[in-house]
């Protein structure tokens, strides 16, 4: 398990320094040595916190992942571009997915993290989700590859400056398009291979493992329910939960019930059992929430939790279940 660093840049609330240190702190002290962060998450703020940490830790300690595509620029305290982030830098945020902008947004978070380099390089939100329409997430990708990011990516690596590079977005089929552009190592992939959402088994899960592409699963609870069941205000995607998503919970929870497992613990694990899935970073806000991801991840899941939640067509009958690669190795 990473540690996902989106709550500490404010994400929704305003995160104390005090909370935040430790839950960096536990993460590490937990046996944690992923840790992902952006310029986004809190324009630089979970990147400045991640750096007080690293100094602690010791960089040579950890690996560690941030993300280009969004520039930071000084600006007017009219013109800041929060999104879904509180009490943030004065700052606005410009999309630049060329040559000199992944330069010049790699440069900035070494600043903010106080490294000398990173070890994973992410594009960051080329995906329509991000991008507001299919049309724009195009628009995106073609800049990336004809305005020389890509190249700029490749160049980091070729060095020996990074050791790997990716994409974080919220769509497989932006990954699977950029798969088929270039050469990337891995893909931070947030909330669409959960519980809920099995689609990518389709084609992209079985492209990656035939190319030895690495999965790093952010959302695993999709934004909420599968960590909140379907209670009322459930949100799933970002939005509140619909009828027939707070149905399926419904009876996945009653299935989990039955083997005296929570729904949030099965969420957090059903995702590892495809061997593209390398690691799974659930946020943590504080030291509590993250020594509650610790105990869900090591918690036991009875097999036939597994097999129950297949039989009630719960989840896709090719979705390879926990220790299902584990024990064909």
């Amino acid at each position: 398990m990473g540690f996902g660093g989106a709550p500490l840049g404010n994400l929704y609330r305003r995160i104390a320094e005090e909370d935040a240190q430790a839950a960096l702190q536990t993460a590490y002290d937990c046996g944690i040595r992923h840790f992902d962060t952006a310029p986004q998450y809190g324009l630089g703020r979970s990147e400045a916190r991640f750096g007080q940490a690293i100094g602690r830790f010791g960089r040579e300690n950890i690996q560690l992942a941030t993300k280009i595509g969004r520039l930071l620029l000084d600006c007017e305290p009219d013109e800041v571009t929060p999104e879904a982030f509180v009490d943030v830098p004065q700052k606005r945020i410009v999309f630049d997915y060329t040559y000199d902008g992944v330069m010049r947004s790699y440069e900035a978070s070494r600043e903010r993290l106080g490294v000398a380099n990173v070890d994973i390089l992410h594009v960051h939100d080329v995906c329509a989700f991000s991008q507001g329409s299919q049309d724009k997430s195009d628009a995106k990708v073609r800049e990336l590859f004809d305005g020389g990011g890509y190249k700029a990516l490749v160049e980091l690596r070729d060095s020996g400056e990074i050791s790997a590079i990716g994409a974080g977005v919220n769509e497989w089929q932006v990954c699977e398009r950029l798969l088929g552009l270039g050469d990337f190592d891995c893909f931070l992939l947030a909330g669409r291979y959960t519980l809920l959402e099995q689609e990518a088994l389709e084609t992209f899960l079985p492209l990656c493992v035939r190319r030895d592409v690495g999965i790093i699963l952010g959302g695993p609870y999709n934004s909420g329910i599968l960590a909140t069941g379907p209670v009322e205000g459930a949100r799933y995607n970002y939005a509140p939960a619909p009828g027939p998503i707070l149905e399926k919970v419904r009876k996945m929870e009653t299935v989990c019930a039955a083997h005296d497992t929570p729904l949030i613990a099965a969420a957090l694990q059903f995702v590892l059992g495809h061997p593209a899935v390398r690691s799974v970073i659930p946020g943590g806000a504080n030291a509590k929430e993250v020594e509650s991801n610790v105990a869900l991840l090591e918690r036991p899941i009875p097999d036939m939790l597994w097999q129950d939640l297949r039989r009630e067509e719960l989840i896709r009958p090719d979705a390879p279940l926990p220790g299902d690669h584990t024990d064909a190795a």
